[in-house]
């Protein structure tokens, strides 16, 4: 017998083996991740088990594994998304920037050690992800910088006729981002109710307000 003969065995086998392995069907990651979380959290305070739950327009965005969404399925979620923003009463849209500027600095709520759900305990959280002010010096990257966000845009009166349509827009971003971007990160502000119609327009007023620091 050739003395290499029993490696060639050897290697012949493991490559059986292997074939046989990846014949069989892999364990069911997504399951296994929902087990862990779902035995991992608990309801505590305001914060509650639903939180793990994603609805089905988040679902299909971290199912597609950040590869954009067929045009149509996208398009779906975004008529969707818009069918749920409500405008404010009275068709008032801007409140206070100076309440605004300190909502967009403010990144506390909705913690399972806050006694109450209330919107109103919430913070806005903005400068996480965004640029707003030129006296900011840190501030996250991860969405677009606001800085001079009416000024570039053209509106001098926030309520006027001619900004009307930047108005809406902004408006429906913050209520529901997913709106005009189906798998959007932006927290759904209104549509979830982590604010207040008070608290967008102060934030509105924030981002839109000629006299706002974001517009100097």
């Amino acid at each position: 017998m050739h003395p290499l003969t029993p490696r060639f065995l050897i290697a012949g086998a493991v490559a059986a083996g292997l074939a046989g392995c990846a014949g069989m069907a892999g364990p069911d990651y997504d399951a296994l991740m929902a087990s862990m979380l779902k035995s991992s959290f608990r309801d505590q305070g305001i914060a509650k088990l639903d939180r793990l739950q994603q609805d089905a327009s988040n679902a299909e965005c971290s199912a597609s594994e950040g590869k954009p969404l067929p045009d149509d399925r996208a398009q779906a979620i975004q008529k969707t998304a818009l069918a749920t923003v409500k405008m404010p009463a009275g068709g008032q849209f801007i409140g206070d920037w100076q309440r605004g500027e300190r909502l967009a600095q403010n990144g506390r709520g909705m913690t399972w050690t806050d006694p109450s759900a209330a919107p109103s305990a919430n913070g806005g959280n903005c400068y996480n992800c965004h640029q707003i002010s030129k006296q900011e010096i840190s501030y996250g990257t991860i969405g677009p910088s606001l800085y001079n966000y009416g000024k570039n845009r053209g509106v001098t009166d926030p309520n006027g006729s001619l900004s009307r349509p930047i108005v809406e827009y902004t408006w429906t971003k913050i209520y529901n981002a997913k709106s005009y971007n189906a798998c959007s990160g932006m927290p759904r502000f209104g549509h979830l109710g982590m604010l207040d119609e008070q608290q967008m327009k102060d934030l509105m007023a924030l981002l839109l307000d000629p006299k706002s620091p974001v517009n100097q």
